[in-house]
């Protein structure tokens, strides 16, 4: 931590709290500010809610760039977080990482390289739900395998002479097949934010989730925490789709053969458990056009996810460039 007045800097103290995953159905058990002096928010422009400690201020939103104006009161309760990833990558290396991303974007617009100032950026911590679970899954389908059979057929020869000839086609025999395959899911990261877009954070990844800590409310000192949007049965159903995809892989490899057929798999879950996480990123918005858009830096290992537009004068400029040039060429070649 570091104090905006002096200067002084001092370790955040290492919790001795040990990680624990809550039963999914014990959720309202865990209910509560993120702490006693967090101040909560929420952005006019897009709905977001950022809740932060004294004596950081609301300021811009980092989602869509809109000053906020809105007055800060108590955070409300909420699932309290269970871990923070802490920053490793600081604002003026994660504002190099922007510089070097923007200097591959060609025909950028102005507004993008502001990103890259000195107050471009701004420091968030984003929550994830994660999710574990023990599946048991019955299926029926079918096995394919593979087989060749030789196939005759009539063709002409050069001469036009009716000439007989064979080849192997291959066939597939299916047979029914029936079963059940378990698994047991860990770690099944979901964000809880709407206010960056999915596959941009996924793209983030990864995340580092051996170094989480337990929370502390320190850890919030110059950062600001999105409260989640996401409320946890609804990240639990996605992370079911993410169960259902890897299961029905476990199924075609326990059917076997060359080809399978899934008509119908049943899954029964246990031990349902999760955690609230808070993952931290560098993040600036800027408007172009009336659209906003947005770049995101994982603040552990500095990659950098974003939009861009693209600047019609740039474009234009360059067009009238290489046909001015064009013309010089051309003149001289009269000469």
């Amino acid at each position: 931590m570091k104090c905006v007045s002096c200067a002084r800097t001092e370790a955040v103290p290492a919790s001795t709290a040990t990680l624990i995953a809550h039963a999914l159905d014990d959720a309202l058990k865990h209910v509560t500010p993120l702490s006693a002096e967090a101040l909560e928010v929420t952005c006019d422009g897009c709905g977001s809610v950022m809740v932060f400690e004294p004596p950081e201020v609301a300021g811009a939103c980092s989602f869509c760039g809109m000053t906020i104006v809105a007055q800060a009161k108590a955070a409300d309760p909420m699932i309290a977080p269970d871990a923070v990833l802490p920053v490793k990558v600081t604002k003026d290396a994660a504002q190099k990482e922007v510089r070097d991303w923007i200097a591959t974007r060609w025909f950028a617009p102005n507004a993008l390289q502001k990103m890259a100032q000195q107050e471009g950026i701004a420091g968030v911590y984003l929550p994830f739900w994660t999710y574990a679970a023990d599946t048991e899954s019955q299926y029926s389908g079918a096995r394919g395998v593979h087989y060749w059979e030789t196939e005759y057929f009539t063709t002409q020869d050069s001469n036009g002479n009716q000439v007989q000839q064979s080849r192997q086609v291959m066939r597939t025999a299916w047979s029914p097949a029936s079963g059940s395959v378990g698994r047991k899911f860990a770690d099944l990261l979901v964000p809880a934010t709407k206010s960056v877009n999915e596959t941009r954070l996924n793209a983030l990844e990864p995340w580092d989730l051996p170094s989480l800590c337990a929370y502390e409310p320190a850890y919030l000192a110059g950062f600001k925490a999105q409260r989640y949007q996401i409320e946890l049965p609804e990240g639990f159903e996605k992370a079911k789709r993410v169960m259902e995809r890897q299961i029905e892989q476990d199924v075609r490899r326990d059917i076997g053969g060359d080809e399978q057929r899934v008509s119908q798999v049943q899954t029964a879950t246990s031990n349902e458990t999760f955690q609230h996480l808070l993952l931290p990123v560098w993040i600036g918005a800027y408007d172009f056009q009336g659209k906003v858009f947005q770049v995101v830096v994982n603040a552990r290992t500095g990659e950098v996810q974003g939009e861009r537009p693209y600047s019609a004068m740039k474009i234009t400029l360059l067009v009238f460039g290489i046909i001015f040039l064009i013309l010089i060429l051309w003149v001289m070649g009269q000469r």
